[in-house]
């Protein structure tokens, strides 16, 4: 992408913007991988207003564009971003309690949003206690754990075009499935409405501590991770096909699977994306070879990358 396209579309950001523009920022600092190259622009938007500035400063220059979230379940390619990396900031973290529901942001996180629910008596979300995600991202993936899922919750969904336009989704409206959603592509998810159930405080804080514990337990918290980084089959759980295959404790570089959980790769100190994806590929043709079942990455590969992943 020329220089000169990327210097105009950042002067307007950074007119309106202003700190929350900025060229040439290293992503590595943004994902909870820690790995990864610069984006050409990284901006905030801090409310709708600068969200629409982004947006049409983008449309206008030409420029690609990528909404990061919290960063959790990326891996951002050595070479980065060639546009502008975007961030909901300040307004899109906001919090409302109605009753039993919950009026959230898109930018609030997950690990906020079960404190919030906990200390109003709701149930419900206890089981993404612990999970890194801001809520636009965890409904774009449907995150879940413990046999729930964040669409399970969800009442509507309010979302803004690349056209700048607002809508409201309501839950029949949006198809939640395994780890995905069937959000228009180019949509942004800035805010949702939650159902949840009042329950007994002191309960839902033991089921709150219960899954945390087995959290710790089972996955590598201590080390720089993407979460899991393959969606489970219908039959048998990825961890258990990739251990299987011998790929427990492999490494390339500091890139290393898990030796906690085979379907976590982590990052032991240096790693790159590009050890990272070499593993990712050497763990996938292995679980071919040894199951004839091809795992399909639940991380979103952002950037370019050597070689080809398999595909079913």
């Amino acid at each position: 992408m020329g220089n000169r396209y990327v210097n105009r579309a950042f002067a307007t950001l950074q007119k309106f913007l202003r700190e929350n523009a900025v060229k040439d920022k290293i992503l590595a600092k943004e994902t909870t991988m820690r790995v990864g190259g610069s984006a050409d622009i990284f901006a905030i938007a801090d409310s709708l207003g600068h969200l629409r500035i982004v947006l049409d400063t983008a449309k206008e220059w030409g420029i690609p564009l990528f909404v990061i979230g919290k960063g959790s379940n990326l891996l951002v390619s050595d070479s980065g971003f060639p546009g502008i990396v975007l961030r909901l900031g300040r307004d899109f973290m906001a919090k409302r309690i109605d009753g039993s529901k919950i009026h959230a942001g898109a930018a609030a996180t997950l690990p906020s949003l079960v404190q919030t629910a906990s200390r109003h008596s709701l149930g419900g979300l206890c089981f993404a206690v612990g999970i890194p995600g801001g809520l636009g991202g965890a409904l774009v993936m449907n995150a879940g754990a413990h046999g729930s899922c964040i669409g399970d919750m969800v009442e509507n969904a309010v979302v803004y075009s690349r056209n700048c336009e607002l809508k409201v989704l309501e839950k029949n409206q949006i198809k939640f499935e395994y780890r995905k959603a069937n959000f228009e592509k180019d949509d942004i998810i800035i805010a949702a409405t939650l159902a949840l159930d009042h329950a007994d405080t002191d309960l839902v804080k033991q089921q709150m501590e219960e899954y945390f514990t087995k959290r710790k337990n089972r996955q590598p918290l201590q080390l720089p991770n993407a979460g899991s980084v393959f969606r489970n089959p219908k039959d048998t759980p990825a961890g258990k096909l990739i251990e299987e295959a011998g790929c427990k404790g492999m490494s390339v570089g500091d890139a290393e699977v898990s030796t906690k959980h085979a379907n976590f790769i982590v990052n032991r100190g240096h790693a790159t994306a590009s050890e990272i994806y070499t593993l990712l590929r050497i763990v996938q043709k292995r679980v071919f070879e040894r199951h004839g079942v091809i795992l399909e990455p639940e991380i979103e590969l952002i950037g370019e990358f050597d070689g080809a992943l398999m595909l079913e």
